[in-house]
């Protein structure tokens, strides 16, 4: 995910640096973003995927929506979704075949337990901070304690 940023993709695009964009709604600017990101990749000849992380099925309701409505989302999109053990929706999505079903109901197709989502919002209330600090380096520093994050943009 060397190119995060809309300002970062004529850089990126005019030198060549990337063929695959892995995009992210969260971090695009929500859906509509993805799509317009979708549409530059596009116009440049530029692959692009969907990425996710720890999400619960809300948003990977919205990624599943969104990359329905991509024209030309030519790679695998990304879940760690199955890995999952704790939800705030009534029935967990189901992967057949490396898929996802798009929702046919109204709004993103799913139903909130409103008591999970009490609890998980609870839980977030609580914190002490460690659940509000996302340290992606932190599994490169255990394997290589000397490993530093390097500046962006890495290509």
């Amino acid at each position: 995910m060397c190119v995060t940023t809309f300002d970062e993709i004529a850089e990126a695009f005019t030198r060549d640096a990337v063929q695959v964009v892995l995009s992210d709604h969260h971090y695009w600017g929500g859906l509509h973003r993805t799509r317009e990101l979708a549409a530059v990749c596009g116009a440049f000849g530029v692959g692009l995927s969907m990425h996710s992380n720890t999400h619960l099925g809300i948003s990977l309701a919205a990624m599943t929506h969104v990359a329905a409505t991509v024209p030309r989302l030519d790679h695998a999109c990304d879940s760690h979704y199955p890995w999952q053990t704790e939800d705030v929706i009534t029935a967990r999505h189901v992967f057949r075949d490396g898929r996802l079903t798009v929702p046919d109901a109204p709004g993103l197709g799913v139903e909130l337990d409103r008591g999970r989502l009490a609890a998980l919002h609870r839980r977030w209330l609580d914190d002490d901070g460690t659940l509000r600090e996302r340290d992606d380096a932190a599994a490169m520093r255990e394997a290589d304690p000397a490993w530093t994050t390097p500046p962006t943009p890495r290509w």
